[in-house]
């Protein structure tokens, strides 16, 4: 039995050196892209692209679970041509900190993303918001309405699903346990599945062939970002479940992308339910497509966020044309 016992510990501490050592390995290769701001309880990581004085609101892009702003990059490069873009790593993730991994669900992220963009000078923008951010960008939107020209929302989650957010989240997010989890085998178990696991998010298109490397996906797998994901995942249900019901009174343009086979974010329970609700929706889902949209049709999301600015810029041209004179 001690032999067991000296077996199993000498393994576990192995497993926790291979860790520390891929840890500072996987942040070797992806180091920051952008500027760190402070805000209450959190340092957020940011990437600013695009001309800073271009017209209108700027473009705040936000990622999913299980992922960082490098995942969002492709579609803000294309957005960056002709407006402002901020690309923000959620709390937590990425190069992201915060100080609980408590502070996990859409209300307190959303505050924090509303700190940051008044530290940037950035009083209204366009929020896109993929996946997991869905349920945040229309938190944002709920409780910072004068701050919200559009969203455009890709595969959002949007209300509860049956089930949970998987076994392995679960433990993960429970004390001792998750963090003794995620100090030794997640690392190098997350490494050998990496590739599969991203291709699986994909499907049915074919995952780019650099894409775990130019999303600097391993970086979820350090032992911090993998109990604040978890942490994420675990409790979006219930914040869904309470912010569901005041869908209606968001006030600002919603256009909603969504494919009809998406395996991730279930169309049928988020996307189209929410489009039904939300005054001022436009949902547009895509035959054969799965829950990458912003990869699938890159061009008809950057239209549809050029069409929301536009919108935005019309109603104020007509107010000038009825304006008085100077005299």
């Amino acid at each position: 039995m001690l032999t067991v016992i000296i077996a199993l510990t000498a393994a576990g501490l192995a497993l926790a050196l291979a860790t520390q050592i891929g840890v500072t390995l996987i942040q070797r290769a992806f180091p920051p892209q952008g500027r760190m701001i402070e805000v209450a309880g959190a340092r957020l990581h940011i990437v600013e692209l695009g001309p800073r004085d271009a017209a209108g609101p700027p473009v705040v892009i936000l990622h999913g679970a299980s992922s960082n702003l490098r995942a969002m990059r492709p579609l803000g490069d294309r957005i960056a041509k002709t407006r402002r873009v901020i690309l923000i790593d959620r709390p937590g993730h990425g190069w992201s900190t915060r100080e609980r991994v408590a502070d996990s669900t859409p209300v307190i992220q959303g505050r924090m993303i509303m700190e940051a963009l008044t530290r940037l000078g950035i009083d209204r923008a366009i929020v896109v918001a993929h996946s997991w951010a869905g349920a945040l960008g229309l938190r944002i939107a709920l409780d910072h309405p004068d701050r919200v020209a559009g969203l455009v929302l890709l595969a959002p989650v949007a209300y509860p699903w049956r089930g949970g957010a998987g076994r392995y989240n679960d433990v993960i997010s429970t004390p001792l346990i998750g963090p003794l989890l995620a100090h030794t085998i997640t690392l190098p178990l997350g490494y050998l599945v990496a590739n599969s696991g991203s291709r699986g998010v994909f499907a049915p298109q074919e995952m780019p062939d650099d894409f775990v490397s130019d999303s600097a996906t391993l970086l979820l797998l350090r032992p911090r970002e993998f109990i604040a994901n978890a942490r994420d995942l675990v409790t979006l249900k219930a914040a869904v479940v309470e912010q569901a019901p005041r869908y209606a009174e968001i006030k600002a343009q919603v256009t909603i992308i969504a494919g009809d086979i998406d395996k991730t974010v279930s169309t049928r329970i988020h996307s189209r339910p929410l489009a039904a609700t939300a005054p001022n929706a436009k949902l547009i889902v895509m035959p054969g497509v799965g829950h990458m949209v912003q990869y699938a049709v890159p061009d008809l999301v950057a239209s549809e966020v050029e069409a929301v600015a536009g919108k935005l810029v019309q109603p104020a041209a007509a107010k000038d044309k009825t304006a008085p004179a100077n005299l």
